[in-house]
């Protein structure tokens, strides 16, 4: 037999099951990125603009599940996630065992799928970003560029 039937039957017989990118799962509260619609850190879960601008967003989430880490500490906005979830009859979970840390960076609050959605950004400051002002920065900031054709054409020449 080969050496990954051998390592198959020896996890069968120990009811052992291997799991699929652990240190991913570790990150995202059991769930992996690619099923991330969106995800708040523990410390953004203290700024009172983006806990506004999860709530005000709240119906975005109905096709989702939310995830709740319960080792972050329990303050208003949390009281408030799990009412409005309640309300509007969105899933949500309080995830307590390993995976949920408490640290700023760790995840405070993730939106996710049953499949697979590969999003590209999944941040709340991302996700939400004022995009109508970034673009008109960018706008206003680089020159316009002409064509070729323009430049050899253009009148005044």
């Amino acid at each position: 037999m080969s050496e990954s039937l051998n390592d198959r039957l020896q996890q069968a017989a120990s009811g052992v099951t291997p799991q699929t990118k652990p240190d991913e799962r570790r990150k995202f509260l059991g769930s992996l990125r690619e099923r991330t619609y969106l995800r708040m850190t523990v410390a953004q879960t203290q700024n009172p603009k983006l806990q506004q601008l999860f709530l005000e967003h709240i119906d975005d989430y109905r096709p989702y599940s939310i995830l709740i880490n319960g080792k972050m500490p329990q303050t208003n906005f949390v009281n408030k996630v799990m009412q409005a979830c309640s309300h509007n009859n969105i899933k949500f979970t309080l995830i307590n065992d390993q995976t949920a840390k408490n640290e700023p960076d760790a995840t405070g609050i993730l939106v996710v799928a049953k499949d697979a959605i590969n999003r590209y950004r999944i941040e709340i400051d991302q996700v939400y970003a004022p995009s109508i002002e970034v673009a008109d920065k960018l706008d206003n900031s680089q020159p316009k560029k002409h064509s070729f054709f323009r430049k050899l054409f253009r009148k005044g020449n």
